[in-house]
């Protein structure tokens, strides 16, 4: 016998007849029937995050049409409604303030209307941890399409890829080996058709996490947004969803701490995005799953890398997905024993039947794991006197970069840099040429200002390139430390993610231009070397100002969001989950 849906309180509810006529009444107006509403079929929403102000996620405009043939094709009513935006490259001060607002958006839809299942619409960086955190909270059925990466960019006979074109072009730009003009014809080159992302900036690794997850069906992450692949993928999320409503399948069946650790060792070993780190925190807990600190090195550092894509490799999103995309990594992993993989996904099967027969074909793309691009590849977490917590992304450390700063005989792993402090990017972009610093190759750049409250949002600025007259010489990258983010597409081996922030009184605080920094990645440590007693005395000078809030919506999040360790959410929300369990009050 088919389930009641809840929908059908809404719209087939002899107890509230006047009720039902109430809410089938609006709907009549653009044409669909009262029998249709009423048939005790699921209503599938169709959480529509594509629009002219997204361009990485507008791909969905066209797909939501094959996800409604899927899911009318699988005897599914579907309705389609939008997302706020968010648009990583283009939102100012920055787009990870709108993770929340759109979460907490979806939280309310998928409440408060007459949906019995989700199909959540991915791409841009945010976007996909948004929903599943949504999805998570609600606790109905929901499977994520992604809307996949664009096409490989070229120029030149040279691959360039997003974000990492841009990093790339304005060191060269600081080298004088290119004009304006170039550096624009680089960055154009990089983005040659719709899609997000076609390196593994957070755009990419955010939908592979969701595959990594068992949230979407197999092979959906990497498929580029113009091929055909892509649309019969929509096609068949639309079906699968269907069939996911009729046999209750919710995500806090799938969203397990298994899966979260799955998703933790898929992230070290594509290269993923330092972004990462707080997402995958965000869903966790919005999840109900407890995720440790220790957790990010117990099970997450010492995985190799195995994926030879942008930033931390060689190629791009078209080549990784005719490799075999996130299932052809997993399944190395899976060979190896570094999975949970006896646990459900969207598919119906297991995450390890999902696997079966997945090695892939290309092996300049996805290396073996008994000889991979990097051994111990994932994220370094570093503690001291600067911050609790903190993440080195080490997939992206050159050999240059280690030569110069973790190669000292008898101190390997170990160096000291002086400390050059920045308020804000406003302060790092007025000042970072300015000789008066005297920044040389024994210096770490340090920006503070810049976490969820300080910014507020917490903005990518922490991949600061070196003054220019340093790049001229040669030295592409110096060690740089921060409480905000860097870009997922950065190849600069930054400290990140520093909590607490500045803005509440974290160590960065108290630091001082000319301090000495101490890295210690053997015994995970990062502190300035400044004695307690003086520390104590800065205090006394104050937490640095940082900007005031612009907007409503500014004021709200910095007065209820969390620190970047645990995931940068909005700590009243985890109070609720499962919402859909209770239906909300009539509204007449």
């Amino acid at each position: 016998m088919t389930r009641r849906y809840r929908s059908q309180d809404w719209f087939d509810n002899p107890d509230h007849i006047d009720m039902t006529a109430l809410y089938l009444e609006r709907f009549m107006n653009y044409g669909i029937t009262p029998a249709e509403l009423r048939s005790g079929k699921p209503i599938i929403g169709i959480a529509q995050s594509g629009s002219d102000i997204s361009p990485c996620n507008r791909i969905h405009l066209e797909l939501a049409k094959r996800v409604r043939d899927g899911i009318r094709d699988a005897g599914g009513i579907p309705m389609e409604f939008p997302l706020h935006p968010i648009f990583e490259n283009c939102r100012r001060p920055t787009a990870a303030i709108d993770r929340n607002l759109a979460y907490m958006g979806l939280v309310e839809i998928l409440h408060g209307y007459p949906i019995d299942a989700v199909v959540l619409t991915t791409g841009c960086d945010k976007t996909t941890p948004s929903q599943l955190m949504a999805a998570a909270t609600v606790d109905i059925p929901a499977i994520v399409l992604s809307g996949g990466p664009m096409l490989d960019g070229w120029l030149d006979g040279e691959l360039v890829g997003s974000g990492a074109a841009i990093w790339k072009g304005r060191r060269r730009l600081a080298a004088g080996e290119i004009d304006n003009e170039k550096f624009l014809e680089i960055a154009a080159a990089s983005a040659p058709s719709s899609g997000h992302c076609n390196t593994m900036g957070t755009a990419s690794t955010m939908n592979a996490i969701a595959e990594a997850l068992g949230m979407s069906l197999t092979g959906c992450s990497a498929i580029p947004a113009p091929y055909r692949e892509r649309g019969q993928m929509a096609y068949e999320t639309g079906r699968r969803i269907v069939a996911l409503c009729e046999q209750d399948i919710r995500p806090s069946a799938i969203l397990t701490r298994d899966a979260f650790l799955d998703a933790i060792v898929t992230n070290a070993a594509i290269g993923g995005s330092t972004n990462a780190q707080q997402h995958i925190m965000a869903m966790a807990r919005h999840a109900g799953v407890e995720i440790r600190t220790e957790d990010w090195m117990e099970y997450g550092h010492d995985v190799p890398l195995l994926l030879n894509m942008q930033p931390s490799g060689k190629y791009l999103g078209e080549r990784f997905h005719r490799a075999g995309g996130v299932p052809a990594v997993m399944w190395e992993l899976q060979q190896n024993g570094l999975l949970r993989s006896d646990r459900l996904t969207v598919t119906g099967r297991t995450m390890a039947e999902n696997l079966e027969g997945k090695e892939t074909n290309d092996r300049e793309m996805v290396w073996p794991f008994a000889a991979p691009l990097k051994e111990k590849a994932g994220f370094f977490v570093l503690s001291g006197n600067l911050f609790d917590f903190a993440i080195m992304k080490t997939s992206v450390i050159s050999d240059e970069f280690r030569a110069r700063y973790l190669s000292h005989p008898g101190q390997e792993g170990v160096f000291e840099c002086r400390a050059i402090v920045f308020d804000g990017s406003d302060d790092y972009h007025k000042r970072i040429n300015d000789p008066a610093l005297n920044i040389d190759e024994d210096c770490i750049l340090v920006i503070r200002g810049a976490g969820p409250i300080g910014w507020p949002g917490s903005a990518e600025v922490v991949n600061m390139q070196p003054p220019d007259a340093l790049i001229k010489r040669g030295v592409k990258n110096l060690p740089t430390l921060g409480d905000g983010r860097q870009s997922g597409t950065s190849d600069s081996p930054s400290i990140l993610n520093a909590s607490p922030e500045s803005a509440v009184g974290g160590g960065l605080a108290w630091i001082r231009t000319g301090d000495t920094v101490r890295i210690d990645l053997n015994a995970g440590r990062c502190d300035m070397l400044v004695d307690d007693a003086e520390i104590e005395r800065r205090k006394g000078d104050g937490i640095p100002a940082f900007p005031a809030s612009q907007t409503p919506w500014q004021q709200l999040y910095r007065s209820t969001v969390g620190q970047m360790k645990d995931g940068a959410c909005m700590e009243f929300a985890l109070d609720y989950r499962g919402v859909a369990n209770t239906l909300p009050r009539h509204n007449h």
